[in-house]
C-alpha cells in the first residue's frame, strides 16, 4: 500500500499528496495502444493478464501513487443481459424499458458476469510494487441508467429524465448488483472503490438529492470507508445531501471548476480525501507553458498549510484526455514531488 495514500484515506498530515489520475491507463499512452492493437478492448478488461499489464503500465512509466483497476463501467449492463460492444467506443444493443427491465438477470445470477474483475484485481496487486495502492471503481447507478436508455451520458438527457419512474425500478436490481461488484473488487485487492457518475452533473441540486443520494448511501453504509464518489460538474449545492457529511463515504473528487484551495479550507466534510483537480485540457500545453501553469497550481495549494491540506489526492480534473502528450503526464507526477518537498 501507498503510504501517502493511506493517510490521505485517514486525514493524516502529510507534506506530500499522492497522485493518480482518472484514466491513466488509456488511449493517451504508448503501452496501452500497443496493447491495444494486438487486443479489442472487451479483451483487454476481460484477460485478467491484460488488464492487469494495462493497468500496471502507467506506474512503471509515470510512478502514480495508486492504480487503477482496468475495466469499462457498463460491464454491468452487460451482466444484466444488455448486449455491449465498442465500436470503438460503446453501443448497447437496445435501449432499456420496462419489459427490457423485467428480462434482467437475477443480481445473484448476473455477479457471474463481473467475476473477471476479481480476478483482474488480483493479479494487478501482485505485479505491483508494494508500495503502491489499487482502487477500483464502478458506475453510479444515475449513469448507468442515463446510458442504458440513451446510449450515451450527454446532453440535457431528456429521456432519462422523464423516466424517474423507469430509474427507480432499474435501481431495484442495479443496486443489489453494485453492492456484489464493490464486494468482488475488494477481494481482489483494491484499498478503496471509487463511483464514477459522469451524468450526475446534469442534475439540478434537489433531484441530484433526490435521484442520486439515496444510491450513495445504500452503497456507503454497505461498505463504510471503502466507497469514493467522483461527479463531473456537481456544484456546492449538490454536496449538501447528508450522505456527504457522513463518515461513511471515503472520498470526493472535485473537477477543474472548482477551487481547490477553499474546497481544502471550507469546513471539513467528514470523508477522507478530496480529490483533484488540475485542468486535464492543460496537458496539452506546450512543455515550458505547461511547466508554468502547473507550477503555479502546485505552489497556491502549497500555500495551505499540511493540516489544511490532509486528506488530499493530487489529480486532474476529470480523465486524461486522448491525444494528451505523455511527457507533461510525467512532468506532473514529478512536479508535485518537487513542489510538496
Amino acid at each position: 500500500m501507498n503510504t501517502r495514500f493511506q493517510n490521505a484515506l485517514r486525514g493524516i498530515d502529510q507534506a506530500c499528496p499522492p497522485t493518480w489520475f482518472m484514466r491513466q491507463a488509456g488511449r493517451y499512452h504508448k503501452h496501452y495502444q500497443a496493447l491495444r492493437a494486438k487486443n479489442d478492448f472487451i479483451t483487454l478488461c476481460k484477460d485478467a493478464e491484460l488488464a492487469s499489464e494495462v493497468a500496471l503500465g502507467p506506474i512503471l512509466d509515470f510512478d502514480f501513487d495508486v492504480s487503477i483497476l482496468f475495466s469499462d463501467l457498463l460491464f454491468p449492463l452487460e451482466a444484466f443481459g444488455m448486449g455491449l460492444t465498442y465500436e470503438p467506443g460503446p453501443k448497447l444493443s437496445t435501449s432499456l424499458t420496462h419489459d427490457g427491465l423485467k428480462k434482467f438477470k437475477d443480481p445473484e445470477e448476473a455477479i457471474e458476469g463481473l467475476r473477471f474483475q476479481q480476478e483482474a484485481a488480483r493479479l494487478t496487486r501482485m505485479k505491483l510494487p508494494k508500495d503502491k495502492s489499487l482502487i477500483g471503481f464502478i458506475g453510479g447507478p444515475w449513469t448507468l441508467f442515463t446510458y442504458a436508455v440513451e446510449g450515451a451520458h450527454k446532453g440535457g438527457l431528456e429521456k432519462s429524465k422523464m423516466q424517474l419512474d423507469l430509474y427507480r425500478k432499474f435501481c431495484e436490481r442495479m443496486i443489489p448488483l453494485l453492492k456484489l461488484n464493490v464486494e468482488l473488487q475488494l477481494k481482489g485487492g483494491v484499498e478503496v472503490v471509487m463511483i464514477f457518475d459522469t451524468s450526475a452533473g446534469e442534475l439540478d441540486p434537489e433531484l441530484f438529492t433526490e435521484v442520486v443520494t439515496p444510491a450513495l448511501r445504500e452503497l456507503t453504509r454497505a461498505y463504510p470507508g471503502k466507497i469514493g464518489y467522483y461527479a463531473r460538474g456537481i456544484q456546492a449545492a449538490h454536496l449538501h445531501a447528508p450522505v456527504f457529511h457522513a463518515a461513511e463515504l471515503a472520498g470526493v473528487g472535485y473537477d477543474h471548476r472548482w477551487d481547490l484551495r477553499q474546497v481544502l479550507r471550507a469546513p471539513r466534510l467528514n470523508h477522507g480525501f478530496i480529490q483533484g483537480n488540475f485542468d486535464q485540457s492543460l496537458l496539452f500545453l506546450a512543455p515550458d507553458e505547461f511547466e508554468e501553469r502547473a507550477t503555479r497550481y502546485l505552489t497556491n495549494l502549497k500555500g495551505l498549510s499540511e493540516t489544511e491540506r490532509k486528506g488530499w489526492v493530487s489529480g486532474l480534473g476529470h480523465g486524461v484526455l486522448p491525444g494528451t502528450p505523455e511527457e507533461n503526464v510525467r512532468r506532473f507526477v514529478k512536479l508535485v514531488r518537487e513542489v510538496f518537498v
